[in-house]
């Protein structure tokens, strides 16, 4: 049979544009790409690119205090949302354009439409065009999951909190995952009253015990109204436009906005693929098996529709994994191990491998771990701590685990990364020479552990 294409992507985002790219400019395949909204996905338009800007832009808010500490004559200013703002929508306007130029010059064919799937190898826009493809790879991302209880369409999600008119005064933000306190934090730093609302006992559920607590302290040191323990029962609009908040413990509050952050769902709805027999999970998610491959041969989907690892570099490799596979006969598997995160807080946090809790789970570990004020934090007056934390197997002493509480953790936390990846053990460590006078330093001068579980 004939098809008009090798491959169809649906979703422009960065695990569907690097697979038609790579298929189409490396592996010589004739591709197509739909996307229904901006090309860039997620982690471009309304993730992880934006809200690293805006991580930078709050972190400017102590600097002139800590330069005063340092020597310069250097006054507070104020900070200008409205200028901010229409610098980062041109510069993802100038990304959404690259990732239209890479499509362009690698030759995939773009639609800007939504598309569904009409069966194992067709795919219909929304003006009714119909598109065969011998393979069709959905890589249509997620969004946040809308919490439903009085008052609730009162909310924003992350997807709007780019958009505001004005920078609100005061603001309640509702979650407790790595989403909601960067935006805590955020802005907090940007001079945003904050409280922040978590069911749970403490933030960053399922990340190790003693960094996500060192977080949750900083956090509220710095100025975070955190209340644990506590979730929005109601909202109501009030006549001067503020929104009104009842909490589960009774307490009542009014905010300028309140932001949901508490879960996100694969962007499967109305995508056709259940008609096919392909297996959705609870969450909506697309279920595939180790090469990305659905239960219909010709189907296959990476990035956050499948519901896997929901990172922007994980989808990426998965993309090129498919490509592999499918293009150039060499059957690869996602390697899902070992993957090395950052979580922009104030202070970051980076993470790779295990948390105590789970390696102790496993297997006896020893812990290695320190905390301490930084120099550059300490000179300046400031009480923040930082973390430096290994977790080892008594075993094979290879790391388990690396857990890092600091400024610029997710640059560290890379680094660290390729160590664990490799196995290094302990004495790895050890035998690594330290750069003085730095925080890392310590990952490699800690010579007892602090507790053998």
């Amino acid at each position: 049979m004939d098809f008009d294409y090798d491959l169809f992507v649906i979703g422009g985002g960065s695990g569907g544009v690097r697979a038609a790219r790579v298929a189409a400019g490396e592996a010589g395949a004739k591709v197509a790409l739909a996307e229904e909204d901006r090309y860039g996905g997620t982690c471009v338009i309304r993730g992880c690119v934006p809200k690293k800007l805006m991580v930078f832009a709050s972190e400017y808010s102590s600097m002139v205090e800590d330069a005063q500490s340092y020597g310069w004559d250097i006054q507070p200013g104020k900070f200008d949302w409205h200028a901010f703002r229409d610098r980062l929508h041109a510069e993802l306007d100038r990304l959404e354009n690259i990732y239209r130029g890479i499509l362009k010059n690698n030759g995939v064919e773009t639609f800007d439409s939504r598309a569904v799937v009409v069966d194992p190898h067709t795919v219909e826009l929304a003006d009714g065009t119909r598109k065969t493809a011998k393979h069709i790879l959905v890589a249509t991302g997620g969004r946040p999951a809308q919490a439903q209880f009085p008052g609730s369409e009162l909310a924003i999600s992350s997807n709007e909190v780019f958009h505001l008119e004005e920078l609100p005064r005061k603001m309640l933000i509702v979650g407790g995952g790595y989403i909601a306190c960067e935006f805590a934090c955020i802005m907090n730093g940007l001079g945003v009253e904050v409280a922040q609302f978590y069911r749970g006992a403490q933030i960053l559920r399922g990340f190790d015990e003693e960094a996500r607590g060192l977080v949750s302290e900083e956090m509220c040191q710095n100025g975070v109204d955190l209340h644990l323990g506590t979730n929005v029962l109601e909202m109501r609009k009030e006549d001067d436009g503020r929104i009104w908040v009842k909490a589960t413990n009774g307490d009542e509050g009014v905010y300028d906005k309140v932001m949901f952050a508490t879960g996100r769902r694969p962007n499967t709805d109305g995508l056709g693929l259940e008609t096919l027999g392909i297996e959705l999970g609870r969450n909506g998610e697309v279920k595939v098996d180790e090469y990305s491959q659905t239960a219909v041969p010709s189907i296959y989907a990476i990035g956050d529709v499948t519901d896997r690892v929901n990172l922007t570099p994980v989808a990426i490799r998965e993309g090129m994994a498919f490509v592999e596979t499918v293009f150039r006969g060499n059957p690869t598997p996602v390697d899902h191990a070992l993957i090395p995160t950052a979580i922009f807080t104030q202070p970051e946090m980076g993470t790779v491998g295990l948390s105590e809790e789970e390696a102790a789970e496993q297997e006896e570990i020893e812990v290695y771990a320190t905390s301490f004020k930084p120099m550059q934090q300490a000179f300046a007056g400031r009480s923040q701590r930082v973390l430096m934390k290994l977790i080892v197997s008594k075993a094979t002493r290879k790391v388990l685990g690396c857990h890092i509480v600091a400024p610029g953790a997710g640059e560290m936390i890379q680094l660290a990364g390729i160590a664990v990846k490799m196995g290094a053990t302990k004495e790895d460590f050890d035998r690594t020479v330290a750069v003085h006078p730095t925080m890392s330093e310590e990952l490699v001068t800690m010579r007892q552990p602090v507790r053998s579980l």
